[in-house]
Parts: C-alpha cells; structure tokens; sequence
C-alpha cells in the first residue's frame, strides 16, 4: 500500500488573512542553560551538521559521542559561565546568553526600523540555525502572520559553507514539507557594504574617543578549516575584503591594522594566521597596547566575550603587553538596525506586498476570503 506524500500548509481560514513579508533573522545559536547537560546537547547538534566537519559520519559520530562532548561539554559550559548573564534584577529576556540577549536586542530594532516603511508589509521573526527557536518555528510563526514570500537573514556579513550555507540547508529542508512555497530571497552576504564598513569604523573611532587609541588595531574572524578554502569555501576572501575597507576606511597602514583568525579546533590546519598566536606575537616584540575588534560577528558572544576579551586578554598580558582591549560587536546598535534594514527592504523590492498598502492588502485577503468560502 502506497502512502501519499503529507506537506504541511494552512487552513482554508488562513486565506483571509493579508499578504505580509516574512524577515527571517538567523542566528548561530546558544545552549538553552549553562549546563553541561544543555551545552553537549547544543554541541551535539552544531558540530552533527555535515556542513561544519565534512568526515565521514560514522567516524566522526564516534568521535563526537565518545571522545569530544564528554570532555568538552563540561569545558564549554565552564565557559559559558563565565559569560551567562544572570541578573535578577534585570527582564527576563535580558538574561542568559549574551549572543540570545543581543539577537532579541537587535531583531526588535529592526523591526522599529521596517514599522517605518510606507507599506507596513515586514513581519521579522528570530531563530537560530542551532538549538531555539528553530528555523521551522521561525518560518510557521510568519505563515501564521499571512507571510507568504520571504526574507532569509543569516547574521553572517561574510559567506562561508560552515555559517551561511547551513541556514541555506535548513531553509531548504523546511519548504520540502510545506505545501505552499512562496518566493524565498536569501541573503547571503553584506561583507563590503558601504553602511557595514561604516558601521565598524565608527565603533572603532568611538572606542578610541572614549579609550584612546592602541599601538595597533586587530580584526579576528571566526576561523575555519583551510581545506575548505581550498576546495571553494569564499569565506577568506571575504574576510580579507572586510578587514581591507575597514582599514582603508580608517586610515590605517596594513601594519597598523592587522587580520586573524581564531577559535580553531582539533589538530587540522586551519585558515592563518591565528589569533592565540598574533596576540602573543604582538606582546613579545613590544607592543603595549591591542584593540581587537571582530568584524565578522553580529553581536556579541562566547568567542568574542570570553576567547577574545578573556582568554586572548590573558595570553597578551603574560607575553609582556599591557593591555588588550576588546572593542564590542555592533550588537544593537542603531546603525547596525538602520543597515540590517536597509539591506533586507532592498532584497525585497518588487514584491506585489510591499507596492500594496496596508489597505489594498486586506481588500486582497478578504477577496480569498471569500472564493475559498464558496468551494
């Protein structure tokens, strides 16, 4: 006996609701607790996915289950303590993960920013690739706001296989089971747009405002394997790309201004040169005083908060230098809003939802009504 196919959609009701377009904001994602518990169960998920560690799968689930989580679950939730926010005194939105507090931040203040086109189309929601809220979830709370065409966001100026194209592979695998697939635009990069440079050198030139400036400016990416540059992964070049306009934009040499990449895991060689090893570097030959900033982080988190502000602060001072200040993700702020929104209107021009007004929608919606009640 043959099964036919079942592909989610929604209810004849929903016809008579106005069109809206969906912003999808995405995220990497956190741990629901500091816990050892929450963080292997976070872990397990993120470094399953055959986008972030391209081995064969059976021997890396055996060396994932047997090997890694057990020793590092209780390490990375050492970790996320050190950073978690817990504060009774504060909303409980404000609590937790910073990366979760500073995505929530920065999502309503893209939202403020769309309420403010004439159409009034944008409904945004936030999920993250990994953990909650889901990318499925994301997507089921926009159809049930009458969205039918959709903006994808992922919080990553700089493409790359492991980030960007794993929301691409959620995304893809949530419309396989849905009846009703409206246009989807994916955004898949905004690593050298003009108001982003800007946006970075004017946190730059504020923290030098407030802290004077530092003997040098370092600009750490996320790293990642150099294989998989080697096999086609853009994601160097765009960082180099960021790292340049930046420091053009500010005025700095290359020696001023230098780039790396951190957070390497495991024996492989990865992307050079690496952070650890430039912060350490920079203190033994004499440098005093490092800003580091991470351009290509949305909002701040565990490898901004605790590897760079803590750890890296740390192996600067013992190598002989004074002090290494670390210069904040844009997180929240309003130029960080005003360009995420600018960059999602501008992909979804041409779209008959944002030419329509709020009035013209409805009449549309109870149009549908109205046919779907006579079948």
């Amino acid at each position: 006996m043959f099964r036919s196919p079942e592909f989610r959609g929604q209810a004849a009701t929903r016809h008579a609701q106005a069109d809206h377009i969906g912003v999808l904001l995405v995220n990497l994602g956190t741990p629901d607790a500091a816990t050892p518990s929450a963080v292997r169960r976070y872990l397990r998920e993120f470094l399953m996915d055959r986008r972030v560690i391209e081995l064969p799968r059976w021997l890396w689930w055996c060396l994932l289950n047997f090997i890694i989580l057990p020793i590092r679950g209780v390490r990375s939730a050492n970790n996320y303590q050190k950073v978690w926010v817990t504060n009774s005194a504060l909303p409980a939105a404000e609590n937790g993960s910073p990366l979760m507090i500073y995505s929530r931040k920065l999502s309503d203040k893209i939202q403020s920013a769309l309420d403010q086109h004439p159409s009034r189309a944008f409904k945004l929601e936030l999920a993250m690739n990994y953990g909650n809220p889901s990318v499925a979830s994301g997507v089921q709370r926009l159809q049930e706001q009458g969205c039918r065409n959709i903006v994808v966001l992922p919080m990553y100026p700089q493409y790359s296989g492991t980030t960007t194209g794993s929301v691409f592979d959620r995304i893809a695998a949530v419309f396989a089971n849905t009846r009703w697939v409206g246009d989807i635009r994916f955004i898949s990069q905004y690593y050298q747009r003009p108001d982003f440079i800007e946006a970075l050198a004017q946190s730059v030139e504020l923290h030098w405002q407030q802290h004077g400036r530092a003997d040098k400016l370092l600009m750490s990416f996320h790293g990642i394997p150099e294989r998989y540059f080697k096999n086609g992964d853009l994601y160097h070049c765009h960082c180099y790309g960021t790292a340049r306009l930046l420091r053009e934009r500010l005025g700095l040499s290359p020696d001023q201004a230098l780039l790396s990449f951190q957070s390497r895991v495991g024996r492989e060689k990865w992307l050079e040169p690496y952070t650890d090893a430039t912060v350490k570097r920079l203190a033994e030959s004499g440098i005093k005083r490092l800003d580091v900033i991470c351009p290509g982080f949305a909002v701040d988190c565990l490898e901004t908060l605790e590897e760079i502000q803590g750890e890296n602060a740390e192996i600067f001072t013992h190598a002989g230098g004074e002090s290494l200040r670390y210069i904040m993700a844009l997180n929240d702020s309003d130029a960080h809003a005003a360009m995420l929104a600018k960059l999602i209107v501008e992909h979804a021009q041409g779209w008959a939802a944002l030419a329509h007004s709020p009035e013209q929608r409805a009449l549309h919606a109870e149009q549908c009504a109205t046919r779907a009640a006579s079948l």
